[in-house]
C-alpha cells in the first residue's frame, strides 16, 4: 500500500512539475506528509530547490531537518538568500546548531550574518558549548511558571507562550533568580483545581541534565526515565532550557553508527559513505590497520622464536591457523558482547569481577567444546587414513585439545576485560574493536600454543 502511495506521490509531482503552474505545486506539495516530501527530494534531486522554495516555511524547516547533511548543504547552497535566511531563522535553535556546526567556518560566518538579532544571540551561545555536550542539544523555548502561582495562572502562560515551544508537556518550576524547583507534568495541571497553587503540585523531585554533559549521558538519563523532555541546568543549577526525545534519538543513532565502524576496526566516518572524499576514507582507515598490521608483526615475531620447533615438528605448523583463529574468534566475540552491553548500561565497572567470573566459565566451556572437536578430527584423519600425524598422532591431539582450551579462555578473558580497562582510563570502549582484539589474541596465542606442545612433546617431537 505504501509502495502505491509513492509512486502515485511520485507520478503526480511528475505531471504538476510538467504543467508549470506555480500555485498548484504549491499546494500539492503542502498537502503531502512531511517524509513524503522529503522523499521526492531524494527521487528528484533536480528539482529539490524548487520544492523547497514552495513549501510554506513551517513545512519547509520541518522537510529541511530530516534530511541528510549533504542534501542539507546542497538545498542551502542553491536556495535564494532571502529563503535561506528565512529557513534558518525559522529552523529550532538545537536543529540550526546541529546543522551549521558540520560547516566550515568560513560558511558558519556568513551563515550567522543571516540570523536576526535575538537568534543570532541563541545561536551564539549555544555554540560555545564543547562539540557533543548537552548544552548543543538544547532548545531554550519551554514554559515556566514560579510556585506562588494558581493553575489558572499556569494555563494562561502555556496559552500565551507555548506556541513557541516544541513540547509543552512539561511545565518548568523556576524562582526569581531562575533556579529550577521542580518540574511538573501537564496531567497534573489538567486533573487539579483552577485556585490550587503550584506549590502544592511540587514534590521537588526532578531530573536535570547539565548543559557540559556529554550527549551519551543525556542519552542514558533519558532511556532510565521515560520521559519526553528533560531540563537543562548550569553549576548554579540555573534553567537553561530543555532537551526534547527527538533530538536524543538522533544521538543514539549517530553514536551507535560511530560504535559500530570502530568495532569494525576504523575511525568513525563523519559523513555518509557514498559521500566521503576517497582521500578521507583511506585516511581513516589506514591508521587502525597501520597498527594493526604492527601487532600482527609481534606474531611473525613469536612464530621466529618457535621456529626451531615448528623445524623438528612440521605437523605443529598444520595447527597453526585453526588455533590463532579460535582465539581471535572468542575474542572478538566477547569484546563485541561486553562493548554493546557497557553502551546499553547494562554494565559498569564495577562488574568487571562479575565478567570475569563468568567468562572464565564460558572460556573454559568453549575451550572444551573446540578442544574436543579439535582432538576428534585429529583421531579422525589419523584413522581415515586422510593424513599420518606420526606415531606420536595422540599427543598431537592432546597438544591441540589443550591449547585450544588455553587460547579460548584466554580470548575470552582479553575480549571482555580490554573494553572495561579502556573505560577505566576514560578511552571509548569500542575501540578495542574486533580485529583490535584478534591481532592480541593471535600474538599470544602462538605463545600458549608452543608452549603447551612443547610440554606434550619434549623429548619425543621437540
Amino acid at each position: 500500500m505504501d509502495l502505491e502511495k509513492s509512486i502515485s506521490i511520485s507520478d503526480q509531482f511528475q505531471e504538476i512539475i510538467a504543467a508549470e503552474d506555480k500555485l498548484q505545486i504549491k499546494e500539492f506539495l503542502n498537502d503531502q506528509n512531511i517524509s513524503d516530501v522529503a522523499d521526492l527530494i531524494y527521487e528528484f534531486p533536480e528539482f529539490e530547490t524548487q520544492i523547497v522554495s514552495n513549501l510554506s516555511i513551517h513545512r519547509a524547516t520541518s522537510v529541511f531537518k530530516i534530511l541528510d547533511l549533504n542534501e542539507q548543504k546542497r538545498i542551502f547552497k542553491n536556495l535564494p538568500p532571502l529563503k535561506s535566511a528565512e529557513l534558518l531563522n525559522e529552523l529550532s535553535v538545537d536543529d540550526r546548531v546541529d546543522f551549521i556546526e558540520e560547516l566550515p567556518t568560513g560558511t558558519v560566518r556568513e551563515l550567522i550574518k543571516l540570523l536576526n538579532p535575538e537568534e543570532r544571540k541563541i545561536t551564539l551561545e549555544m555554540l560555545g558549548y564543547p562539540e557533543n555536550s548537552v548544552g548543543r542539544l538544547m532548545i531554550p523555548d519551554y514554559v515556566f511558571v514560579y510556585e506562588y502561582n494558581t493553575v489558572s495562572e499556569v494555563f494562561d502562560s502555556i496559552r500565551h507562550d507555548g506556541s513557541h515551544c516544541e513540547t509543552i508537556d512539561v511545565v518548568y518550576v523556576i524562582n526569581s533568580k531562575g533556579e529550577l524547583l521542580d518540574d511538573i507534568r501537564i496531567r497534573d495541571f489538567l486533573l487539579a483545581a483552577p485556585d490550587v497553587k503550584v506549590s502544592e503540585l511540587m514534590d521537588s523531585r526532578f531530573i536535570a541534565l547539565r548543559a557540559n554533559d556529554d550527549q551519551e549521558i543525556a542519552s542514558e538519563i533519558f532511556k532510565m526515565n521515560n520521559r519526553v523532555a528533560l531540563p537543562v541546568i548550569d553549576d548554579k543549577n540555573i534553567l537553561l532550557g530543555i532537551v526534547t526525545i527527538d533530538d536524543i534519538l538522533w544521538v543514539a543513532q549517530e553514536e551507535f553508527t560511530e560504535d559500530i565502524q570502530k568495532i569494525g576496526g576504523t575511525d568513525a566516518l563523519d559523513e555518509p559513505y557514498g559521500d566521503i572524499h576517497i582521500f578521507k576514507l583511506v585516511k581513516k582507515r589506514a591508521g587502525w590497520l597501520v597498527l594493526l598490521f604492527f601487532g600482527e608483526m609481534f606474531t611473525a615475531t613469536a612464530m621466529q622464536y618457535f621456529e626451531h620447533e615448528i623445524e623438528a615438528a612440521t605437523v605443529l605448523a598444520l595447527f597453526i591457523p585453526l588455533i590463532m583463529s579460535s582465539g581471535g574468534n572468542t575474542g572478538s566475540q566477547a569484546s563485541t558482547l561486553i562493548i554493546q552491553a557497557m553502551a546499553l548500561g547494562e554494565l559498569t565497572l564495577a562488574d568487571w569481577w562479575k565478567v570475569m567470573k563468568r567468562e572464565i566459565i564460558t572460556g573454559l566451556a568453549l575451550g572444551a567444546i573446540l578442544g574436543s572437536i579439535g582432538f576428534f578430527r585429529v583421531v579422525l584423519w589419523q584413522n581415515l587414513h586422510i593424513y599420518d600425524y606420526g606415531p606420536h598422532w595422540q599427543l598431537v591431539g592432546y597438544t591441540v585439545a589443550v591449547s585450544l582450551l588455553g587460547i579460548v579462555l584466554w580470548g575470552s578473558l582479553m575480549g571482555s576485560m580490554l573494553p572495561m580497562i579502556l573505560k577505566r582510563f576514560k578511552l571509548d570502549p569500542a575501540t578495542s574493536s574486533v580485529p583490535f582484539v584478534a591481532t592480541l589474541v593471535d600474538v599470544t596465542g602462538i605463545v600458549i600454543y608452543f608452549s603447551v606442545a612443547y610440554f606434550f612433546l619434549k623429548g619425543i617431537l621437540l
